[in-house]
């Protein structure tokens, strides 16, 4: 298999060069991904001269198997969707619906700090408040079929600088831990640590490089095929969507990997060949369907060490989709703030932010 995404980081390839929301990127299998909703598919370019916005990746796509899942219709099988409420009038006033005033949000490129001190009170912060956002977004707002909101998209991309300034800072993330809450100290080691490994994977970008992307269905779209695929063939759900958040950032990324696999779930034609059921490998639920029936052909749920190997042969891959995943079972609004990471590329001039604000 190959892998294909950011903060998703193995054998990963880059995302879109452009960061207007609502257009699609292009990301290619060298580069770094961290994906957000709201982009819309086109094809970007990354030039030499791609400046690095973020001091550290943890975002890169790993390549994994290559199924796909991305919605289909027709199917006699109907996933699970949580239903949403409409937005509030609250939210529309720019109060959240607990009457609270709105927080300041963080400008998409605001320096990150580079004292431990400063960096965890801005990571407790920003948690506690993407927290609070993704509260408001699943009650008030509409995961099923919309986009996440701003304080959403804002929030969940200053968390994701922040960690991966720490991932390229081993020296100030260790200090940082130690001045931070002890369960977000444990997110944060969990996080840094998937994505520090992911990053090892990641050959840095030269020249001219196009990258296909194209927005993500929505987070509660892909929540019911995560859970279908789960009571199909026994793969925990958190595991599947922690593989499509390194793969391809939820299916943001588009373009084939360098080894040539394919669609959402990152599949080598032949490895789909055998377990695609006959599906499309560039449709989502497929894919995801194909990815639970590999990891279950490899060992999962039993020994998901295992599984995970065979879908993408590096350890630092197994580890850091493990660390996603767990984060996941740990608190669900871990999967929305995962949804919400943005695409990255890592070049030989830093990394470049591909989609997103």
């Amino acid at each position: 298999m190959s892998n294909a995404s950011d903060a998703s980081e193995s054998r990963s390839r880059g995302m879109r060069a452009g960061r207007s929301r609502g257009r699609p990127l292009v990301a290619s299998l060298i580069g770094m991904v961290v994906a957000i909703s709201g982009c819309a598919t086109s094809q970007s370019v990354v030039p030499q001269s791609a400046a690095s916005r973020i001091g550290t990746a943890q975002d890169a796509a790993p390549a994994a198997p290559t199924p796909n899942t991305q919605n289909t219709q027709n199917t006699p099988d109907t996933p699970d969707t949580p239903k949403t409420a409409s937005p509030s009038a609250a939210e529309s006033a720019g109060q959240s619906p607990a009457g609270r005033a709105a927080p300041a949000l963080p400008d998409p490129d605001v320096a990150i700090p580079t004292d431990p001190a400063r960096l965890a009170r801005s990571l407790t912060t920003t948690t506690a408040e993407l927290r609070r956002a993704i509260d408001d977004w699943r009650r008030e707002g509409d995961p099923a079929k919309g986009q996440p909101p701003e304080p959403v998209v804002l929030l969940a991309l200053h968390q994701q600088r922040i960690y991966r300034y720490l991932v390229l800072n081993p020296k100030v993330a260790s200090r940082t831990y130690a001045r931070l809450p002890k369960a977000l100290a444990g997110q944060a080691r969990d996080n840094v640590t998937a994505g520090r490994g992911l990053r090892s994977l990641v050959r840095p970008l030269s020249g001219a490089v196009k990258f296909r992307v194209q927005p993500a269905k929505p987070a509660d779209f892909l929540l019911g095929h995560f859970r279908y695929a789960e009571r199909k063939f026994g793969v925990d759900w958190e595991v599947l969507a922690a593989v499509m958040f390194v793969e391809t950032k939820f299916g943001r990324v588009r373009s084939p990997s360098h080894t040539g696999a394919k669609g959402p779930m990152q599949f080598m034609p032949r490895t789909w060949a055998a377990y695609g059921m006959g599906g499309d490998i560039q449709d989502t639920r497929d894919s995801l369907l194909a990815a639970a029936n590999y990891l279950r052909a490899s060992g999962a749920p039993r020994d998901y060490r295992r599984a995970l190997y065979a879908y993408n042969h590096s350890y630092a891959y197994v580890d850091a989709v493990l660390l996603h995943a767990r984060q996941i079972k740990r608190d669900i609004r871990n999967y929305y703030a995962y949804y919400n990471w943005q695409v990255f590329v890592v070049t030989t001039r830093g990394d470049r932010r591909l989609t997103g604000p």
